[in-house]
């Protein structure tokens, strides 16, 4: 039996928002369609009070981040990028062109083609989200996209040294100092000084989740992605501060993150509040972390690995974390998550910065029909055909020519005829 000790917020109440974001967000993308740079300009003076002479950064400009690091953060930013750019080569080796002869004389193929130009969006408002550049701009790279640029929001007045340098060191070719909505509309339709891209990704607020979803279509987006969420997954073999800390962790994101508790374990489910209030107790982002787990934190009591796998699937959480003695029972069984880690020395958190995967992933339950940003999503698999012979021309058209009759459609229908009447064998 499936028991909800704790539930969090009710869908009603999460979408009460969400008409004010939609008509916010249009009058934003409005206004830089038609002015442009003036607008653009205007809302970053609004939002994040800045304005500088250029938005763009100079090589100088980025020259001087990198330089105002310690050698030690720069360090473990190309660590962290080395993760992320091996593992998306890996992934990009896998994807392969093919080319194939399915009847004599008829060839059909595909081409994995990067797409030509991508816009980075990495946020920095609550924290300056380093590792979101390292996501979007190393794994384009990786693709063999042309034209990467990124955008991120100054931070306490100036473009975050970190956040510029990571941009940098991954491989974009613009760098721009311009965050929110602003910023991903000046990216996909463009201004005076910025050429449109063909994709947008990177995650955001609420604001920028919804600029995406009003542009897709004009450009490419990666995905939709609402607050972060995590999903713990424990028996008797995890403690509750390990519980408390791998939920906690997630949560700080903001207040309207998800943090669930799924357990085999009554004793578990009974001991990880006390554990989270005591984590609370002295955790910096306590404030914002408790908020969440106010609001949104769930705990689920669950007799069996099945009732678990079930839940799990329903729930479709961005991130699941697997605290259980046969972690790959999960593997095995769950089909809807944005990415797993399974076991007790993983967590969250390595995902997120550094060991490799990517960590914009689906939230709101999409990854019941898509996975997260991979060198994949820069990638179109076109297809091809080639016609060898006139007898592949002519059987290949009597088939169509049929085909095409059974739907009305003449002109088509006329294709395959002509093709049939000067390559068949019948014609002298």
């Amino acid at each position: 039996m499936i028991r909800h000790l704790k539930s969090g917020q009710s869908a009603a109440t999460k979408a009460a928002s969400d008409s004010e974001v939609r008509h916010t967000v249009e009058a934003i993308l409005g206004d830089i369609a038609a002015q442009g740079e003036s607008a653009m300009r205007r809302y970053s003076e609004k939002f994040d009070k800045w304005s500088p002479a250029s938005f763009r950064l100079s090589e100088s400009e980025i020259e001087d981040c990198v330089r105002a690091l310690p050698r030690q953060v720069v360090d473990d930013i190309k660590f962290a990028q080395t993760q992320i750019r091996n593992f998306a080569l890996i992934q990009r080796a896998a994807l392969q062109d093919v080319e194939v002869e399915t009847l004599p004389g008829v060839v059909l193929g595909h081409k994995n083609i990067p797409v030509n130009s991508v816009g980075c969006y990495v946020p920095g408002g609550r924290y300056p989200m380093v590792a979101s550049a390292h996501m979007s701009v190393v794994t384009a790279k990786a693709a063999g996209v042309k034209r990467i640029i990124a955008a991120a929001p100054p931070f306490e007045g100036a473009p975050h040294p970190a956040i510029v340098a990571a941009m940098h060191l991954g491989g974009a070719d613009e760098i721009y100092a311009i965050g929110g909505v602003q910023a991903v509309a000046a990216m996909a339709l463009g201004t005076e000084t910025i050429a449109p891209v063909d994709m947008i990704v990177g995650p955001g607020n609420a604001y920028v989740a919804e600029a995406k979803r009003q542009l897709f279509g004009r450009v490419g987006i990666d995905l939709l992605a609402g607050p972060t969420e995590t999903l713990i997954i424990a028996d008797d073999s995890c403690d509750p501060e390990m519980a408390a800390v791998d939920l906690i962790g997630q949560a700080e994101h903001g207040p309207g993150s998800p943090a669930v508790l799924l357990t085999t374990s009554a004793k578990l489910a009974a001991e990880t509040p006390a554990a989270i209030e005591t984590l609370l107790g002295w955790l910096p982002t306590a404030a914002i972390a408790r908020e969440a787990w106010q609001k949104n934190g769930e705990i689920i009591l669950c007799d069996t690995l099945d009732e678990m796998v079930a839940e799990a699937d329903r729930i479709a959480s961005e991130h699941v974390q697997v605290l259980t003695r046969d972690p790959d029972y999960f593997l095995r069984h769950m089909t809807n998550y944005g990415a797993l880690f399974l076991g007790h020395r993983t967590n969250v958190a390595y995902g997120d910065k550094v060991i490799g995967t990517n960590h914009t992933l689906p939230t709101m339950k999409a990854a019941r029909y898509t996975g997260g940003l991979w060198v994949g999503k820069f990638i179109k698999t076109c297809t091809y055909q080639r016609v060898l012979t006139d007898e592949a021309s002519a059987l290949i058209g009597e088939y169509c020519s049929r085909l095409c009759a059974i739907e009305n459609f003449s002109g088509h229908k006329e294709q395959a005829d002509l093709r049939v009447r000067r390559y068949s064998a019948q014609v002298v």
